[in-house]
């Protein structure tokens, strides 16, 4: 076990849990009751900020990934790690293409009726953030 390796897992830990709170709990809501915000324009933006967001994922669970194997961190850590990355690869291969078919046809001038999608999206990202949490928590504890 090496505690560098730990701290750069919890680091990293950390910092995703914050773009997640960040962007899917706070600024995807939000962008639809400001002002002038149409359906459409939300979408353009919400495409682009998750879009952003899921890249960045990506990177930091590669280094909590690379940290946590590296380090050769403890079984809870790593099962925090490898759940973690599992719920980003169902976002990322499973719920990412249908919100991304459905919002091609929204921002096509089709009226779509409302997408179960999203409430899978919200569900994974409601069991990513604790998990990213005690992952951060168990890491600094090695």
């Amino acid at each position: 076990m090496n505690t560098t390796w730990a701290a750069v897992a919890a680091a990293a830990a950390f910092v995703w849990l914050g773009m997640v709170l960040a962007i899917s709990f706070l600024e995807a809501p939000l962008k639809f009751r400001a002002p002038g915000v149409t359906v459409r324009i939300g979408l353009g933006i919400g495409r682009l900020v998750f879009r952003a967001l899921n890249r960045a994922e990506a990177a930091l669970a590669a280094v909590v990934a690379v940290a946590v194997a590296a380090g050769r961190l403890l079984a809870p850590v790593v099962a925090l790690t490898a759940l973690a990355v599992a719920v980003l690869v169902v976002q990322l291969a499973g719920v990412r293409p249908v919100l991304n078919r459905r919002s091609d046809r929204v921002l096509a001038g089709e009226d779509v009726p409302r997408s179960r999608a999203h409430l899978v999206y919200i569900a994974c990202e409601s069991v990513k953030a604790p998990t990213l949490a005690a992952l951060g928590i168990a890491a600094l504890a090695v």
